[in-house]
């Protein structure tokens, strides 16, 4: 649950892959990948009459466990659905990290979640992932982000706002880049995290590597991704770089120097260094070790 502006945007979520529920092989090698993060599925890539059993499945998988530190989530149904209800209810009795809700569009429907997961035993812990993928949802995805404590992360679902949109995927995304800055200031002012979009052509690595970096840059944590073979360039992409980390380094130790000699004012390579460099810099290094923690 959302404790700490710093502590959050500070957690590896670079690469975060989608899994379908109803796959046990596909369970099972998420036990062994580098991603950060797995939203296991029980929506879109279930069919309906294999619902039930990839419910029962991924409660078994969680309650095994054996996915190392990786930050598990379950994306339900929708709660007006007789499958959402049913989700929550049983992945709230297990080990899980949050619960991925689809097509939020308003923060009632937060609301209505977490007051579910309250009454079928959810640990206060488990966190809400929202996904932005709709217009009104991108509208009003600062009361979303806002909406409850368990709130930790939005999550661009860009394939159904293109439709509703009426829009086109393009290289540049230009049809997306309001939606995403929108959301990218939703997430910051509550203090949770935001994950860019899923890129869906999986035989153009360049265009993959483009749009991670594009998302970066916008200041998105990570990127959904749909196939295991993304992740080490995602996790690449969205960690601080070793130039990064050198630079995070030089303007603490400058900082730090500038305040023991009682100066105002700190210069490093030209360049002036307020308190808000500082601040940066200290989430990067922070940032870094988690992920060196992580062993990745």
């Amino acid at each position: 649950m959302t404790t700490d502006n710093a502590d959050v945007t500070a957690r590896p979520r670079r690469s975060v892959l989608y899994m379908p529920g109803s796959n046990a092989r596909a369970l099972e090698k998420g036990r062994t990948l580098p991603a950060d993060a797995l939203i296991l599925d029980l929506e879109d890539s279930v069919a309906p009459d294999a619902k039930d059993a990839g419910r029962t499945q991924i409660a078994d998988a969680l309650n095994e466990g054996g996915f190392g530190n990786k930050e598990i989530t379950v994306r339900i149904n929708p709660l007006n659905t007789n499958w959402g209800i049913d989700d929550v209810e049983a992945i709230s009795k297990v080990p899980c990290a949050a619960l991925v809700l689809p097509k939020v569009d308003s923060a009632q429907m937060v609301l209505d979640l977490s007051a579910k997961m309250d009454a079928s035993g959810a640990p206060a812990e488990m966190g809400i992932w929202c996904m932005i993928e709709t217009p009104q949802g991108v509208l009003d995805a600062h009361e979303i982000a806002s909406a409850h404590p368990r709130v930790e992360c939005l999550v661009m679902g860009l394939n159904d706002l293109a439709k509703d949109l009426r829009s086109r995927h393009t290289v540049d995304r230009t049809p997306f880049l309001f939606s995403l800055s929108k959301c990218v200031l939703a997430a910051r002012a509550a203090g949770i995290s935001i994950l860019d979009g899923a890129y869906m052509d999986l035989n153009d690595e360049d265009g993959f590597i483009a749009s991670c970096e594009q998302g970066r840059d916008l200041g998105m944590d990570g990127k959904t991704l749909i196939h295991p073979k993304t992740i080490d360039a995602a996790n690449t992409v969205f960690a601080p770089s070793a130039d990064d980390i050198a630079w995070a380094e030089r303007i603490i130790a400058a900082h730090a120097e500038a305040l023991a000699a009682g100066k105002g004012v700190v210069v490093v390579d030209g360049k002036l260094i307020e308190n808000l460099h500082v601040a940066e810099a200290e989430r990067l290094i922070a940032l870094s070790g988690a992920i060196n923690d992580k062993g990745a």
